[in-house]
Formats: C-alpha cells, structure tokens, sequence
C-alpha cells in the first residue's frame, strides 16, 4: 500500500485497515518508525468528506509543530489551533490542541466534538504523568460513542490491557498495533571518566574492585573515588557523530555547557549560520538582540553550538530550531521537553546523566523516559544506526537498575486517576445518579484492579472522593439539592481552581475591582515559582484594598498564594502602566520564555472566567485587564510559540 508516495510499512497497513473498519487503534512503534503517517492517512481521508479530526498534543510546542505541519500539508484554511491561549480557525475541518482542551470540550459537550470522527492523542503515555494523567483518562472516559481514538505512542509494554479498557468502556474494536523494529538501530554506550566510552558492564567490573590502598591500611573496602565525566570530553571522543542532541535536566545548565564547549572552536565557524541568525534579530524588536540569552546564543551558534529551553523567548527557541533543521547546528543541549514528539532527530543523543529532578525528587529516569528521549538518535533514510551516550558519575552507579532502564522500555502505563471540582460539577450538571454511579467505575485504575469485572466492582475510593466533593461543594453554595446553583454553573466552566475563582468571580468580591487588581489576583492564583527572586516592589492603596478585601473573604482568606501579593507587583504594576516586556525583567530573576508562559495563563483564566460569567460588567473589566497583557506582549509574542 502507498500513502503520499511512500510504500507503507506493514504495521502502518494494518493500522489503515483497522481505520478502515471503523475502529480505534492503540500504536505502539518506536520513535521514528512512522507512527504519524496513520494519522495523516485519517485526516486525508476525512477533510476529503468534510469531516473534522482532532488532533492532541501534550505539550504546546508540539501542538505548534504540528499545526505548521499540517497547515503546509492540508492548508491553512482547513486548519484550527485551540491551546487555551491561542484560537485560530476554531471551525477548521482539522483541529490541533492541548489535550487539556479537548478533556474540557468533552466534559462540556462542545457541538464541535459532534462533528467529530477520530481523536489523535499523539503521546498517549503521558497518562503516566502524576500531574496530568487524568486528562487523558477523563478525555477516553467522556469522549461520545460516535467517537474514534488513534492512541500513539513509543513504546506501551501493556498496550493490551489499555485497548481492552478502552473497548470495555467504548464498546466498540479497539486493535492494538505493535511494531517493535527501530528503523535505525542504536548502538547504547557509557561514558565513564577513567574508561571513556564503554560499556556499563565494563564499568561494573572495574568499579566493584576494591581500592587496594584502603585494604592495605586495615580500612573497610571502597570502591575508588573517580570525578564525575565532563562533557567536553565526551563531545571531543564522539565529534564526527553529529549534528548531536545533549539532553541536560536543567536550563541554567544547558547555557553553561553550550557556552564551555563554544570556547574550545571544536567545528569550523559557518558564516552562513551568522547572517542567518542576525537577520532574523534584525526583523525582530532591537531588545531582544541586547538579551544575555540573546548574547549568549548568537555566540555559540557561530560555533556551530546550540542551547534550547522553555525560559527562551519564543523567536530564540525558533531560531534554534530552524537551524537545527537546516542541519547547521552540530550539537545542541537541550532539556527533555524536545524530545517529546518534535521531529528533529539526530545522529546521536548524549545524556548528562539518569538521573533527573521531576518537581519533588532527585531520581533515576524509568525506562520509558530513556527511550523518548533515545529515541531522537538516529536520521531515517540517512544514518544506518543511531548512536547514544550516557554520562555516568559511579558516585550515583547502580548497575542493576540501569542495565533495566536502557535495555528496553519495560514501564507500562498506569492509572493517574484523580478528580477535580470541574468533574464532579460537570457529572452532576449531565449525568443521572445512576448514571455517575456508573461513570465512577470506568477508570483505567478499576480496570487495572478487577479486570473485566470492573464495571461491577462499586470503587470505594472513587465513590468516596466523589461524595467528598459534594459535600463540600454543597457546603460552598455550588450544590443544591443534588443541583448545581448560579455559583456550580459558573465553576462547571472553569478548569483549575475553581473554588477561589468561584468565590472571587461567582460572588460580589469582584465588584469594585480595578483591572489591575484582577490581574493581581490571577497572578496570585496562577503563580508557581520556587525560589524566584522578585527586585521591586510596588505599595499602592489599589494593592492594600486589595489584601483587605482578601482577609474579610472566609474562603479565601487562609490560601497562601495571596502572601505573593506584594511580589507580584514588580511585575503588574508596569504592565498595568503600559510598560514594555522588556522593561519589567529587571524586576523579577524569572526566565523571559518563564514569564510569557506565566502571562499567557494568566490570560486563559481570564478567558474561562469571561465566558463562565453571566454579566457584561465584569466582561469589561476582565477585557481591560487581558488588553494590558496583550499590550505588553505585542511586540515579542507574534513572533513564535
């Protein structure tokens, strides 16, 4: 079979076929094997009868590569972006979104999934994220009968399992499609600073010997004290295998590599890269070519080096990758957000280390993170074996659960079920008791639990969490009477927060507000950073008003996000004044990219919030105050995403 030219592999054929009958398919295919031509076929297949496909991403950067792609593969016209802060074409026959949005499309019934015939959830083993995971669940859970789902991913151990849990909720086929040969084959390599590049046996072998210097004195043996590797030496001993992607689990560290290495000239300077990058600078506001980042970066690329992180501003992280693409960037250090889903590979991939820092703890990469990112080593059609190169510190040695890691991709996925105010407001909202009684027992974690009797198990936990909610909503004033009130309506159609957004925006706290003071609330609620240093402060009567207000709100009162407060003036207080992007980040240590990130959110809950209200005045009011951000991000945030 053939498919834009190309002949298909046999696991893309029966993949079409299942499509084809009307099923669901769960993929499970190595990165770069070709899983994404399956979702090409089926958005070529229905723009051609007028109807819409859904495709989701887990993270926006790749929702933006792929609304790129397939704007240039099926025309923009035919092409809408939904991602909570950008709307474009949301009539589009093909839709690109977070999978956030289509969870809350679903959980709303939006007519738009009614015009719907398949779902893409490219990624689908990000239901392993603690964090988020429940959105893919709740979006299998809450998607129509009518709908179709095409499940992607690298590798899914218990692929099975997850396509029976879809069946028995659907009820309809669900095939699971395997295809476990790489394209391009890697060849896995340590890097230890006494043995060089190695295997992790031979590293094993060398470090269980005992020091003899410490036997001999009568000491309790030891391994030896080695220094960690550097990464200079290890790009000096690979540097014919490049252009290379060196994944480091910092961004702070990601700059400081790139910029060590630039200093040792390893690779001829391109002149070609130079003018490149000093044009796209020159088209873009003159602030951002005096940025350190900026500074930074255009150094390093004249090396032929490269550093990319979400704290980039947008039009930086794009030259990066336009560069990348053009093949002149030889090696780039980059964290681990580039290796989900976006299509750069490279002839090799090098990591600083297994271990990482995931929010809340120092651990060992599992094997299905190791494999994402390893994955990127290898160029289809170009290299005949990809190569992958870990930097090993024997401090941190643990020979068993390495060889584990990065042998095969042994972590299936799990249930991350949880529930959250939106959910149950919306079950109550649409659903009988009979019916949510039901809906309880659907998750992947039932399913996990009893298998095919899962459906007939009562879930004491979920059942449980559920009540729990109802009586605290009806305690709150968002239930009545097993109803939602005016306060429950407006919350059903806020998607994080809910409780402090109702009962500043639901009641009559918001009467009386400055924009300004809304945008300060939102900040409060929005704002996550750790150890984030804020410079200068900004005292006004609108901001003690403000902290009253906050005490006398029972509900509100004890949260601890309003102690920023203060703080989140050194950034509102000149946006509200019409200062630009740049002249607001002396005030704050945050990260440029950080801080567009931040505003952004800030402007889709007040979005939520416009359209959950039912009065024009605080319609106005919450337009003002997204006008200031629009106006400060004019200048930089039309440049990329």
């Amino acid at each position: 079979m053939e498919f834009k030219g190309l002949t298909l592999d046999d696991f893309q054929v029966r993949a079409i076929e299942a499509i084809e009958q009307n099923h669901s398919v769960v993929v499970s295919a190595p990165t770069g094997s070709g899983k994404t031509l399956i979702a090409d076929y089926i958005i070529d297949r229905d723009i051609k009868k007028g109807v819409r496909v859904i495709y989701t991403a887990p993270i926006k950067a790749l929702s933006n590569q792929k609304y790129r792609q397939f704007c240039e593969q099926f025309g923009e016209e035919n092409v809408g972006m939904l991602t909570g802060d950008t709307v474009k074409n949301p009539r589009g026959l093909i839709l690109v979104m977070t999978t956030e949005i289509y969870r809350n499309m679903v959980m709303v019934r939006d007519p738009v999934i009614d015009e719907t015939s398949y779902v893409i959830f490219d990624e689908i083993h990000y239901i392993n994220d603690i964090e988020r995971g429940y959105v893919w669940e709740e979006s299998v859970i809450f998607s129509p009968e009518h709908i179709r789902l095409i499940c992607l991913s690298a590798t899914i151990p218990n692929a099975e399992q997850f396509a029976k849990w879809i069946e028995s909720i659907k009820k309809h086929n669900v095939r699971v499609i395997r295809h476990d040969v790489r394209p391009v084959p890697l060849e896995v390599r340590f890097f230890d600073t006494e043995l060089g590049v190695t295997s992790l046996r031979a590293i094993k072998e060398v470090a269980d010997i005992p020091d003899y210097r410490h036997v001999r004195q009568g000491r309790r043996e030891r391994r030896p004290r080695v220094e960690p590797p550097s990464h200079l030496d290890l790009i000096r001993k690979v540097r014919h295998q490049v252009p290379m992607l060196f994944f480091a689990f910092s961004r702070l560290g990601c700059q400081q590599r790139a910029e060590q290495l630039a200093k040792l000239k390893l690779f001829t300077p391109d002149p070609e890269v130079v003018e490149f990058v000093q044009r796209k600078l020159r088209e873009a506001p003159q602030e951002i070519g005096h940025l350190a980042t900026a500074k930074m970066l255009r150094h390093c690329l004249g090396q032929g080096i490269g550093f990319h992180h979400a704290g980039l501003l947008p039009l930086l992280k794009e030259i990066v990758e336009e560069l990348f693409g053009m093949g002149k960037i030889k090696v780039l250090y980059t964290t681990e957000t580039f290796a989900v889903g976006i299509n750069m590979p490279a002839k090799a991939v090098c990591f600083e280390s297994l271990r990482k820092f995931d929010g809340r703890d120092f651990r060992l990469l599992d094997s299905k993170e190791f494999f994402q990112i390893a994955g990127r080593a290898g160029r289809r059609g170009i290299d005949k074996e990809g190569f992958v190169y870990i930097m090993l510190n024997r401090f941190d040695f643990d020979y068993k659960r390495m060889n584990e890691i990065t042998t095969r991709d042994v972590t299936p996925i799990q249930s991350q079920f949880k529930m959250s105010v939106n959910t149950v407001l919306n079950m109550i909202k649409r659903h009988t008791p009979a019916e949510v009684d039901v809906l309880l027992r659907l998750s992947f974690d039932s399913y996990q639990k009893h298998g095919d009797r899962f459906d007939k198990v009562q879930q004491h936990e979920a059942h449980l969490m559920f009540n729990k909610y109802v009586k605290k909503l009806e305690k709150l004033g968002y239930l009545s009477g097993g109803q939602l009130t005016e306060k429950g309506e407006f919350a059903a159609l806020i998607y994080a927060d809910e409780i402090i957004t109702g009962e500043v925006f639901a009641t009559d706290f918001w009467r009386g507000l400055t924009p300004y003071q809304v945008l300060l609330m939102f900040a409060c609620i929005c704002f996550e950073g750790k150890r984030t240093e804020f410079r200068k402060k900004f005292p006004s009567g609108d901001v003690h008003r403000l902290r009253d207000l906050i005490k006398a709100a029972p509900v509100i009162k004890d949260d601890p996000r309003f102690k920023e407060l203060d703080h989140m003036t050194a950034l509102f207080h000149p946006v509200y004044h019409d200062a630009t992007f740049f002249e607001i980040l002396d005030n704050t240590s945050m990260l440029e990219g950080d801080i567009i990130r931040f505003f952004r959110q800030i402007a889709d809950r007040l979005r939520q919030v416009s359209i959950a209200t039912p009065h024009r005045e605080l319609q106005d009011l919450l337009g003002k105050a997204s006008h200031k951000l629009d106006v400060c991000l004019k200048d930089i945030d039309v440049l990329g995403d």
